[in-house]
């Protein structure tokens, strides 16, 4: 069969999921229902989340394993690096994959289900969809358990040509293996305002988790700046963290009670109504691989004030954004400059302009190249893996040469104590089942 018209089985893999929100949720979520329309099946694999649990089907006959397993830190799973190889093993063969896409480097589940799928001889695709540094002790551990995964790694997906810089340097993957596949927008859901703010008062939004890494800090600097230099602005300020309380007392101090609306967590569903109440988007972030939030606020028809940082650079053209270095002068002249040129921006024309550049149809197509590609990749047993382990350092190659080993005897023992022909396959249903059909013959 055409690689270009194969149709793949695909299991996403990820602790970040729905009903959780974020960058990495929707990406997933939104790439799964685009491939689905391209006849691909698609399954995703994530943790238990409060009740949720078990097999639950979501928007476009979308299947997700909720596996019983609670969030350790921050909704990521303990890591246990064999305790989660017969549930995957299951599921793998249940559904009849044929390839595993881990999401996000700090996810616990991805990096566990990328080692049992590669020990299981599956192809293997990850996509990383955040920056890490080398310094400190938290991206020392983490860069050191990317280049583990990306050790034996078919192909890899990073969202912006800065991330795949990042990924290269922390993980020693060659280049040739990375592929670049930006984020998108659903432009049908973000539209602009059917009526043009009047400019009389200026709102500047910010949705954000209040996080340090997303520069909350910042703008307990930038927003009592900006009022005293502007008496025509109010800021909406969306979102939760453990940098509310700053922001909350930076109100207080400078008493902007009547010009600063602090919301809370926004669900994802009420994020554009909130939008388009405003002319300025705000992002603050100190590190960001690519950011879907200035892609909706532009969708929306809003001016952007970010920070140069990571991708954010790449991700609009001039007219849209303006770019400020991470430092609050900097940030409340790239404001004033937002301000001037307000008047010259049609949020029609910028989100047709939107329409254009960004769409998760043009992603999943992108996204589909890569997974031909990982199934064009040569198959290796263990023998022939191991040595790329070795090359992760003096003792960390030979702890992850032991652990892939251990691995391989516990899967050895999972197919004496149950084999794979007593594990029952999942019929295709409809028209999969004809557009899959092809792909068991091969």
């Amino acid at each position: 069969m055409d690689g270009q018209s194969r149709k793949h089985r695909i299991l996403m893999v990820s602790d970040f999921f729905f009903p959780n929100f974020g960058g990495v949720e929707s990406h997933i979520y939104y790439l799964s229902q685009c491939l689905l329309k391209l006849g691909h099946k698609v399954v995703v694999m994530t943790h238990a989340y409060g009740k949720r649990s078990g097999v639950r089907y979501v928007t476009g006959g979308l299947k997700v394993y909720y596996v019983p397993w609670r969030p350790f830190l921050m909704q990521n799973t303990l890591p246990t690096l064999f305790m989660t190889f017969p549930i995957i093993r299951t599921i793998l063969i249940r559904e009849k994959i044929s390839v595993v896409h881990g999401h996000q480097a700090f996810s616990t589940l991805c990096h566990e289900a990328l080692m049992h799928a590669r020990t299981m001889g599956y192809k293997v695709v990850f996509t990383d969809h955040s920056l890490y540094g080398f310094a400190d002790i938290g991206s020392i551990h983490m860069n050191k358990v990317l280049q583990f995964t990306l050790a034996d790694i078919d192909q890899a997906i990073c969202v912006s040509h800065t991330s795949k810089e990042n990924t290269v340097l922390r993980s020693g993957i060659s280049p040739e293996k990375v592929f670049m596949v930006p984020n998108a927008v659903d432009t049908a859901m973000f539209t602009p305002s059917p009526n043009r703010l009047s400019c009389d008062e200026i709102i500047i939004v910010v949705i954000s988790r209040l996080v340090y890494r997303k520069g909350a800090d910042l703008l307990v600097e930038v927003i009592p700046e900006v009022c005293r230099l502007f008496p025509k602005v109010r800021f909406i300020v969306g979102g939760d963290g453990p940098k509310r309380v700053r922001l909350e007392e930076m109100r207080e101090k400078f008493s902007l009670q009547d010009r600063v609306e602090m919301l809370g967590a926004v669900p994802h569903a009420q994020v554009r109504s909130v939008l388009i109440s405003g002319h300025i988007f705000l992002n603050s972030s100190l590190t960001e691989a690519f950011c879907i939030a200035i892609l909706e606020a532009a969708s929306c028809g809003l001016l952007t004030v970010s920070t140069r940082v990571g991708g954010v650079p790449e991700v609009l053209p001039d007219d849209m954004i303006v770019l400020a270095e991470p430092d609050p002068e900097d940030m409340v002249r790239a404001v004033t400059k937002a301000i001037d040129i307000l008047p010259s921006i049609d949020p029609q024309t910028m989100h047709l302009q939107m329409k254009r550049l960004y769409n998760w149809d043009d992603v999943a197509k992108r996204t589909e190249i890569v997974y031909d590609r990982a199934m064009q990749s040569s198959n290796t047993n263990l023998l022939d893996r191991l040595p790329r382990y070795l090359t992760c350092g003096a003792w960390a190659g030979k702890l992850f040469c032991l652990v892939m080993i251990i691995n391989y005897l516990v899967w050895c023992l999972l197919e004496f104590l149950q084999p794979a022909e007593g594990i029952e396959e999942v019929p295709d249903m409809g028209p999969l089942q004809i557009q899959l059909h092809s792909v068991d013959d091969d």
